[in-house]
């Protein structure tokens, strides 16, 4: 496993490096118009590229470890490829929209759809409970329920990590959080096979991540966010589905940070009359961006706003913490689960509202 995964490493590494270095100027121009926009100049979108090809080659490696006689006992077959064909119509449509920036929004979620699709085809992927009992039997006796819940799921997140990709280091070091949590318990089960997939997803996002927090030189884009989302939910998905043991709130825990922002987007936006679709500068890591990050003074612009950028993030990883460290302590016990979870909605609206009407204590300000 940490074979595969330095490969990984690597991999995605030079692959950031050689996009960074070579193929950057070859996309489209980020608009300067867009709300999400908060750099000068025009970095690269294509972390999702080196991403990929770091998950992959990892990946792929392991299949061969198998055949070759499997040291690892990680019993990764043929079944990681349809994995692999599950992820690329998500992948390569998020990717394209980095390049070409005209994929619309209906498109892309099109594709993750297909993705979702996919996943229930090939990987037999479905939810057959979740942890409380009316709900149980309703899917029981409604197979197709958990095949919705799947395609919306791997629909789903993968716009959510989209949404909280605003600024230097935030959705990959959550997606790097996410996978090492869910990684862990999958080894307090005994399933190898998936933890070395998420480990290698790991690996992967820390390679992209050299490159991408604190200096800002490559970012993950659509290909990127999209990536993490259905890995992530793949993963999430077949933990419950293979191991009883771990309740199906468990990766609603772990993912409530993303999964609430969107939901929460999505009703501020329909009460203003706005289309959900539509992108705006009014997310909770924009309002900390603003209101809660103190200005820095700096005479060059560009170096202004990457050290706001920078100190941007890691409120929201500690945020993250909040929910990743009692879902990883009570991954099998569901009322806990469900508690924090509501827990969690109720303190992201305070904040927010907080935030909004200038409440924020000094001492939160750095």
């Amino acid at each position: 496993m940490i074979w595969l995964s330095l490969v990984g490493f690597l991999c995605a590494g030079l692959s950031a490096a050689y996009i960074i270095r070579w193929a950057g100027g070859r996309t489209a121009a980020y608009s300067d118009s867009m709300p999400q926009r908060f750099h000068v100049g025009e970095i690269p979108r294509l972390g999702g590229v080196a991403v990929l090809v770091g998950l992959c080659s990892s990946w792929m490696l392991g299949v061969w470890q198998t055949r070759a006689g499997d040291p690892g006992s990680l019993r990764l077959g043929y079944w990681v490829f349809l994995w692999m064909v599950a992820l690329l119509p998500a992948a390569l449509g998020g990717i394209t929209e980095d390049i070409t920036q005209r994929l619309s929004v209906r498109y892309r979620l099109l594709l993750t759809l297909v993705s979702g699709g996919l996943a229930v085809w090939l990987l037999e992927l479905n939810v057959p409970r979740l942890g409380l009992p009316w709900l149980d039997a309703m899917l029981r006796r409604e197979p197709w329920l958990g095949m919705g819940i799947v395609l919306l799921a791997i629909a789903g997140l993968p716009h959510a990590f989209n949404i909280i990709d605003g600024y230097n280091g935030l959705a990959g070091m959550v997606a790097l959080i996410v996978t090492l949590a869910l990684a862990h318990v999958c080894l307090q089960v005994g399933d190898r096979a998936l933890a070395s997939l998420l480990v290698c997803m790991a690996a992967a996002t820390v390679g992209f991540l050299v490159w991408n927090y604190p200096r800002g030189m490559l970012f993950a884009g659509d290909g990127g966010a999209y990536i993490w989302g259905v890995v992530i939910a793949l993963a999430s998905l077949s933990l419950v589905q293979r191991n009883v043991e771990v309740s199906p709130w468990f990766p609603m825990l772990l993912l409530i940070y993303p999964v609430w922002e969107t939901l929460f987007s999505i009703y501020r936006k329909l009460v203003r009359g706005v289309s959900p679709g539509m992108a705006d500068a009014l997310h909770f890591h924009q309002l900390i961006y603003r209101r809660i990050v103190r200005r820095v003074f700096h005479e060059d612009e560009a170096r202004r706003m990457l050290k706001r950028n920078n100190r941007t993030s890691p409120y929201l990883w500690a945020f993250t913490m909040l929910t990743v460290v009692p879902a990883v302590l009570f991954w099998n016990n569901t009322p806990v689960l469900i508690a924090f979870c509501g827990l969690f909605g109720a303190t992201y609206v305070a904040a927010y509202i907080g935030i909004v009407r200038f409440k924020v204590p000094d001492w939160m300000r750095f």
